[in-house]
């Protein structure tokens, strides 16, 4: 331990999380036993109080949870996430749609104590995001976001249409896992194409005045990531390459994936008919993942990061297909 810190860190974070999962499912069997110990205290007691019932109904689903997440076993189920969201076409509505939906993946991390950080932001000409990438940094964030990558559809009164009209608009999500340094990624330097940029910022005195940001582009998948949130260029190389290696890291697991189901692990066209999940503020509110059914009248609430029911759903079915 002593003699090799990097490996005593990953087994002391090991017994960490371990330690949290074993004290999350005795604290369950405690409160079943007290819940239990009053029902059967109320019984002899002819008391009709439900409490103690409600509180059965509470504990089922703590249950239900605990035996959902032992299912996110995969190869990077427990690592941390990136999430990119790309606005689709549509101008600014279309960006304000990017702005809206990396605001409610921060609230969702927000309040599951997950760390964040922006690792590259393109903002729009007028409002919004063209695109944003994010680090979530959180045991299992990758495993409750993966089903997360594809076209999220937004119907709504546009704020910027002076006439009013309901406009629809596209963006799109693509969850990769952080890779373990452990995990052999084979780059060949003549397959990458290296550009630098000026960071994009409000500008003001603390606008980024050297080209410090760095864009990587993997000529055989044409896979491209970029981060500026650093000012030194060094530094953003190796959180550029970092996310390279995590992109191919993903694309190997999808292929896998693909192959074992028969699905078509590509990205498809932001736009109509490719959506996963649509959200709908007017005429009524209404969210609905296409691809589980599952519905949700509080679009506000979703908007906000309330979206657990969908993350369990879709993890529900893709465990089920498996």
């Amino acid at each position: 331990m002593w003699d090799d810190p990097g490996t005593a860190q990953k087994i002391l974070k090991e017994r960490d999380t371990l330690r949290t999962a074993l004290k999350r499912v005795t604290d369950l069997k405690q409160d079943l036993e007290d819940a239990v110990t009053l029902i059967e205290l109320a019984e002899a007691e002819q008391d009709i109080s439900t409490e103690a019932e409600k509180e059965l109904d509470v504990l089922c689903a703590r249950a239900l949870k605990l035996q959902l997440e032992t299912l996110l076993s995969g190869e990077a189920d427990s690592s941390n996430a990136f999430i990119e969201i790309n606005a689709g076409a549509g101008g600014t509505e279309a960006q304000d749609w990017a702005e809206m939906l990396a605001r409610m993946y921060t609230r969702w991390a927000d309040s599951k104590g997950y760390k964040l950080e922006i690792l590259d932001e393109s903002p729009g000409e007028e409002a919004g995001l063209k695109s944003i990438t994010i680090k979530v940094d959180g045991f299992r964030s990758y495993g409750w976001l993966k089903t997360e990558s594809g076209v999220h559809r937004l119907v709504r009164i546009s704020p910027f249409d002076s006439n009013a009209r309901r406009h629809t608009s596209f963006a799109s999500v693509w969850v990769y896992p952080e890779v373990d340094e452990n995990i052999d990624i084979q780059i060949e330097e003549k397959d990458l194409r290296i550009d630098t940029y000026r960071a994009s910022g409000a500008g003001g005195q603390h606008v980024n005045k050297t080209e410090s940001a760095i864009r990587i582009t993997h000529l055989p998948t044409n896979i491209v990531v970029q981060c500026q949130s650093d000012r030194s260029q060094h530094r953003n190389r190796a959180q550029a390459y970092a996310m390279l290696r995590a992109r191919l890291y993903e694309l190997e697991l999808r292929e896998r994936e693909a192959k074992m189901s028969a699905s078509n692990s590509s990205k498809t066209d932001i736009g109509w008919g490719h959506q996963i999940r649509s959200y709908v503020l007017q005429p009524y509110q209404m969210v609905k993942d296409t691809r589980t059914s599952v519905e949700r009248g509080n679009a506000q609430g979703v908007l906000d990061g309330d979206i657990d029911v969908f993350l369990e759903a879709s993890l529900s079915q893709r465990i089920g297909e498996n």
